[in-house]
């Protein structure tokens, strides 16, 4: 006997905008319900996307109402599900996360890890930093925010103060893993990027909200100095000079 999906859990953050709620190891999903065009931050898990369907008929929509789905990045607990909405919803990633999604480079998305039900989608929409998503009632502005992994962005809706921050930044200013294809030191710059927005909210891919974010931004920005820092010290006790020279004797080998 099938069981039906577990009732979803979902809240009403600001008018028109809703945090769906599925628990790990899925993400969060957020819906921005525009005058026009409905747009989905992320879809969850593929193993969610019954949840997902629960969640959106609950508000009034089904998936065929999903206009354009925006990836925060490329993991697969963030993308999973986007094959179900894929031919009928635009899907939209930053550049570094579209390549990898279109590629099947699961070693950088991590599919057979966090969502072994994902099956293959392509971005349609190659979002570049800067680009802007006018709802009417609210505007959404891509930032290119990488460290986490290289296709990382942030979506700040200018107006209202608000930023949606996959696994940018967290709650209380704690940082995500920086995985393969990120970076500490383009984790740094991105941060203090942020750190210079007038914000109200910010909205994560894990975990509660934030109601202090320049407070909880400052901190991830200190701690992840004090990560770099400690980085450092790491690579000199482990001696990667030794190891980098021994690449280097290669590539030199092949410039001869």
């Amino acid at each position: 006997m099938n069981t039906p999906p577990e009732k979803p859990r979902i809240v009403e953050l600001r008018p028109s905008i809703f945090q769906l709620n599925f628990g790990w190891p899925s993400s969060h999903v957020y819906l921005v319900k525009g005058r026009a065009k409905n747009v989905l931050i992320d879809t969850g898990t593929a193993a969610n996307f019954p949840r997902l369907a629960l969640s959106l008929a609950e508000l009034d929509l089904g998936p065929r109402d999903i206009h354009l789905v925006v990836l925060t990045h490329e993991h697969s607990d963030h993308i999973g599900a986007c094959a179900y909405l894929f031919g009928n919803s635009v899907i939209a990633a930053h550049p570094l996360a579209a390549n990898k999604i279109e590629l099947q480079d699961e070693f950088v998305t991590m599919r057979p890890y966090l969502d072994a039900d994902a099956r293959p989608f392509q971005a349609d929409l190659w979002l570049e930093a800067g680009t802007s998503i006018e709802l009417g009632n609210y505007r959404l502005r891509v930032l290119h925010t990488p460290g986490h992994c290289s296709g990382c962005v942030c979506l700040h809706e200018p107006e209202q103060g608000l930023l949606f921050t996959g696994d940018t930044v967290f709650v209380g200013g704690a940082l995500s893993g920086i995985f393969v294809s990120g970076s500490i030191s383009d984790y740094v710059h991105s941060l203090q990027a942020l750190s210079s927005l007038r914000l109200e909210e910010f909205y994560p891919g894990h975990g509660p909200i934030s109601k202090t974010p320049r407070e909880d931004i400052l901190k991830a920005v200190n701690d992840s100095r004090a990560l770099l820092e400690d980085s450092k010290i790491l690579f000199g006790a482990l001696d990667t000079k030794r190891a980098f020279d021994r690449i280097l004797t290669g590539v030199r080998r092949t410039k001869k």
